[in-house]
């Protein structure tokens, strides 16, 4: 018995038709024949979904118990006695109820598909575990239901099921996704163009990328070597030279042409030391690669041309972008150059871009360190003119007959001689005039075919020819080692310059220092590691690369410590002594940016303690004007009443109470705000969570407020919250006394609330002036007060108070216009856990 396959409709957000697609799925493979049954199937009270469940047979739900309640789930063990060809399995990412056979709902499709029954499912994006902290970014919600990746991708098919915002939004209005009293919160918090929009490219981007695994997967297992240009995929060929901009550029403008075209910039270095670019230059390239939405790849490879198409052909790229060569005219005696060498070898499937520059025919400049070296054909082109060419010379003048003089084959084997230190240097120069002298003596100096040498002027001409042999050979080393040592320093100040004006420029990237150093050096990977003293173990505070980083620096390729307790320890392969200068300032340039860090950390705590003190100071102030008002009237009613010289009516009498009555209660009320934003600063509010329904905690809070003042809207169905009801109170007293301020005499205030997904939605609506946007936030802030307030309105803690309060309860509270002119005050408080619903109905939790 084989495995079932997996079939997933993918969709961008609730309501855009997964279930209704695979339910007309389910009816065309009934009318072929096929063994297909409705597992679990939630239709959400959508009628055109509830239409497509007729004709389709539906297994039994088991209903299961939980806190008083009764929920259904679906029942695995009846689908597996049942065992059909195919089942329908709705919301993927779903929770079961506990008792359930297992946590999730894809762990039951699991043990589907290992039975060998085949499963058609439903997900939406946002229910993807990796993709979580995106969407909340997004849409303001966190999904609680999610499902893990790996799950998704091992789908045998996942279908997109897309639509777009205006479309959906248009669904929406017309009622065939929500019931009409949720549609409003709905259109205006979840369903906002923006999010819709997001999603839907979140859901593109993940399932384009979910195709090219697909392609790699196949071209893998039926060994397709030959690229298939299914998408454009632009590989940029940097040398570190200044045109490289000019490349990356022209390749953003070819990506364009083509839809979904990628541009991966490659710069290929060698694995000896140093890497032979600018790293400057490098790092603006890199820059203005991934600014125009590219990737930036570090190679390490010998033969550049072929390095180079490797790359390409592994990525599936389809052409190649190369600058025209900058060598002079004569310079091409050496070989063809890169350029020419990748579009003769590209083969018909990869198109190569050879682009002019401003620096094409200009040279290449001042050779850096790896182009300074004599290198390995120059070598052997050395050693062959410095061993055979006196050979081949002393063949050609015997065959010739000789005579053209002693002294003239000297000059000629000289010229050998010289033409191998050129090549060579000093070491294969040497062996010429050694291999040159021995075949002078032997076949041109009389007595020829002797090792005598007959006359001793020749003698002395011998010593003359060998000591201006050894001199040419040691000038040429010498000069390619100064030209060496030349090109590594110029490497070297630019590497240390552009460490230097990191280090102006106050970078605190960790990360981006390390992969700065794994691609100075071509390593594989690099660590920072720390310890706290001498005896504790290290622990790795940043790394970068593909390999896993050390756990020590001792078992490090390179280890080079900045302190006792501070090293950089790097992986792939043993630098030579000159590179650890150079990587030494990179380690103190590391141990700089994690004291930066650490000044960061310490700078943002005396920014709360600066804050403090400026609450403190305003809190003076409102202690010396605010409070005193309220004091004032107190006292002159007090003093009124105990007045012996005059005869206060009943009336009078009770108006001066009441006055007493009301100064009290504002102080109590002020000074109850300025306890509560001390203890919100000094962080000491700790709630007692319980769960708590809101209509009853909502009706406490209005006692501040005129009883006419505020209507009230909350259904006695509202799930239960889970929050501290004395802070959610004060929380809500505090912001219907606010709209109460600022709403027209003769308005009431409404106090609205709705249950939305995980969390319940309060909404305190005022027909007041409004405020700006750019305004929004600032109202939330301690001793602030909007525009006009009147005089003896309070201290401005009011919606500061409610804010952290709700905060600190785990929920949250903006700002949002009111629709025909006023403020909105959405409280959102998460649902308690045993209240949640099975298939809740917030959009980003419900999968159609």
């Amino acid at each position: 018995m084989g495995r079932g396959k997996l079939r997933i409709y993918l969709g961008a957000a609730p309501g855009v038709g997964k279930t209704y697609a695979m339910l007309s799925e389910a009816h065309r493979r009934v009318e072929r024949g096929t063994d297909c049954v409705v597992a679990f199937v939630e239709h959400h009270d959508r009628p055109r979904t509830e239409v497509m469940l007729h004709g389709l047979e539906q297994i039994p739900r088991r209903e299961l118990e939980y806190r008083g309640t009764v929920f259904t789930e679906m029942d695995v063990d009846a689908v597996l006695a049942r065992r059909p060809a195919v089942a329908l399995v709705d919301e993927l990412p779903h929770t079961n109820i506990p008792g359930s056979r297992n946590s999730k709902r894809w762990q039951d499709v699991e043990d589907l598909l290992a039975a060998g029954i085949d499963v058609i499912s439903t997900a939406n994006i946002q229910h993807l575990e990796s993709l979580g902290d995106v969407v909340e970014s997004i849409t303001g919600v966190r999904q609680k239901e999610t499902v893990p990746d790996e799950v998704v991708r091992r789908a045998d098919q996942i279908e997109l099921v897309d639509m777009s915002p205006e479309a959906l939004r248009r669904r929406m209005a017309h009622g065939n996704i929500y019931k009409p009293d949720k549609i409003d919160a709905a259109l205006s918090n979840y369903f906002r163009p923006g999010n819709l929009t997001a999603l839907r490219e979140l859901a593109l981007l993940w399932v384009a990328d979910r195709v090219d695994e697909y392609l790699n997967q196949y071209r893998s297992d039926h060994g397709v070597s030959a690229i298939w240009g299914s998408r454009e995929r632009i590989v940029v060929g940097l040398t570190g030279g200044p045109e490289g901009r000019t490349l990356i550029r022209r390749a953003a403008r070819l990506a364009e042409k083509g839809a979904g075209g990628e541009v991966l910039a490659v710069y290929i270095a060698r694995s000896d030391g140093l890497t032979s670019a600018s790293p400057k230059e490098l790092a603006v390239q890199r820059t203005l690669v991934e600014d125009l939405g590219g990737t930036f790849h570090h190679v390490i490879g010998e033969d550049i041309p072929s390095a180079l198409l490797e790359f390409a052909r592994g990525v599936n790229a389809t052409q190649i972008v190369l600058g025209a060569s900058r060598r002079r005219s004569w310079q091409y005696v050496f070989g063809p150059g890169v350029s020419a060498t990748v579009a003769r070898e590209s083969g018909p499937d990869l198109d190569v871009h050879i682009v002019t520059h401003d620096a094409v025919g200009q040279g290449r400049g001042l050779p850096r360190r790896q182009r300074s070296r004599l290198g390995g054909p120059r070598l052997v082109a050395g050693w062959l003119v410095g061993v055979a060419g006196p050979l081949l010379l002393t063949l050609v003048l015997t065959s010739t007959g000789g005579g053209t003089g002693l002294a003239n084959e000297m000059q000629l084997f000289m010229a050998v001689t010289v033409a191998a230190a050129l090549l060579g240097g000093m070491w294969p120069a040497l062996a010429s005039a050694t291999v040159g002298s021995l075949l002078l003596n032997w076949y041109f100096t009389p007595p020829v075919h002797t090792w005598t040498i007959a006359d001793p002027e020749n003698i002395f001409a011998f010593f003359v020819f060998f000591a201006v042999a050894a001199s040419v050979a040691s000038v040429v080393g010498l000069a390619a080692r100064r030209t060496q040592q030349a090109a590594r320093l110029r490497a070297e100040s630019e590497t240390l310059f552009l460490l230097a004006g990191s280090v102006l420029r106050g970078d605190t990237s960790l990360e981006t220092l390390l992969d700065r150093v794994r691609e100075t050096f071509a390593m594989e990977s690099v660590a920072l590691l720390k310890r706290t003293s001498d005896v504790e173990p290290w622990t790795c505070v940043g790394s970068v690369g593909q390999a896993r980083p050390v756990a020590r620096p001792e078992d490090a390729d390179v280890d080079m410590p900045v302190n006792d307790r501070l090293a950089l320890a790097l992986t792939g392969r043993v630098l030579p002594a000159e590179d650890r200068r150079v990587l030494g300032a990179f380690a103190s340039q590391a141990a700089v940016v994690l004291d930066r860090q650490r000044l960061v950390g310490e700078a943002a705590e005396a920014r709360k303690l600066a804050e403090g003190n400026k609450i403190r100071t305003a809190l003076l102030a409102a202690v010396s004007h605010d409070l005193r008002t309220p004091l004032a009237g107190i006292k002159a009613a007090v003093t009124s009443l105990r007045a012996d010289d005059v005869e206060w009516s009943e009336e009078d009498r009770a108006e001066l109470l009441v006055g007493i009555e009301e100064g009290t209660d504002r102080l109590d009320h002020l000074v109850g705000n300025l306890l509560d934003m001390s203890r919100l600063q000094t962080g000491t509010v700790m709630p007692v969570f319980r769960e708590t329904d809101v209509d009853e905690v909502v009706p406490m809070a209005l006692g501040g407020v005129p009883e006419d003042s505020v209507a009230l809207d909350i259904p006695e169905t509202l799930p239960m919250v889970t929050v501290d009801r004395g802070l959610l109170e004060r929380a809500v007293a505090n912001i219907v006394e606010n709209a109460v301020k600022y709403t027209p005499s003769g308005t009431p205030v409404l106090v609205a609330a709705s249950a939305i997904g995980d969390r319940v939605e309060l909404r305190v609506v005022d027909r007041g002036p409004g405020i700006p946007d750019e305004a929004k936030d600032a109202v939330f802030e301690p001793f602030q007060r909007y525009g006009d307030a009147p005089r003896g309105a309070g201290v401005g803690l009011g919606l500061a108070v409610a804010r952290g309060f709700v905060e600190a309860m785990g929920g949250t509270v903006g700002a949002e216009d009111t629709p025909g002119g006023g403020l909105t005050m959405v409280i959102a408080l998460p649902k308690s856990a045993a209240h949640q619903p099975v298939r809740p109905e917030l959009p980003a939790d419900a999968t159609t």
